[in-house]
């Protein structure tokens, strides 16, 4: 596999990144379909602009590897750990009644967990969500400053104490 990637692709491929990933490339795609968060220890926290589910994010592993299988130990842990921090942020910021974690991958190959707070007047309760809706709903820029403020202030406040 090595000889056939350029020196810059084995470069990345050695500090798990892959070419080509928007995640592990911080693209342009990815800026048009997410709003950075924070960084946390092993992931990238995002907005995700579709708000159909107000609150909805993205926890984005900061290395690439394609699935959850591939961490071990402490990455899996620590993984996990922050997964379900940003889920309980999420449900006491948005007051939902369930949290819906969704984990894909078929187009974009990179680990990352979807978080999408759900209420039972949801048009959807009882149902998976929709991943790519046709018609999202996309927040306003001063209501997503203000989910990201407050999302960004409780994890960074969560995780010096730890």
């Amino acid at each position: 596999m090595v000889d056939t990637m350029s020196k810059s692709e084995v470069a990345m491929h050695q500090q798990g990144v892959r070419p080509g990933c928007f995640y592990c490339e911080h693209s342009e795609i990815q800026r048009a379909r997410m709003i950075f968060i924070t960084k946390l220890s092993t992931s990238t926290v995002f907005l995700n602009r579709d708000q159909t589910h107000p609150g909805r994010c993205i926890v984005a592993l900061n290395w690439h590897v394609d699935e959850l299988f591939e961490l071990r130990g402490k990455e899996l842990t620590q993984y996990i750990q922050e997964v379900a921090d940003v889920a309980r942020v999420l449900k006491s910021i948005t007051g939902c009644k369930k949290i819906n974690y969704g984990i894909y991958g078929d187009t974009v190959s990179h680990l990352h967990f979807h978080l999408v707070p759900k209420k039972p007047e949801d048009d959807d309760w009882d149902d998976a969500f929709i991943n790519n809706p046709q018609n999202p709903i996309t927040g306003k820029d001063d209501v997503n400053n203000r989910l990201i403020s407050q999302i960004r202030q409780e994890l960074e406040d969560r995780h010096e104490t730890l």
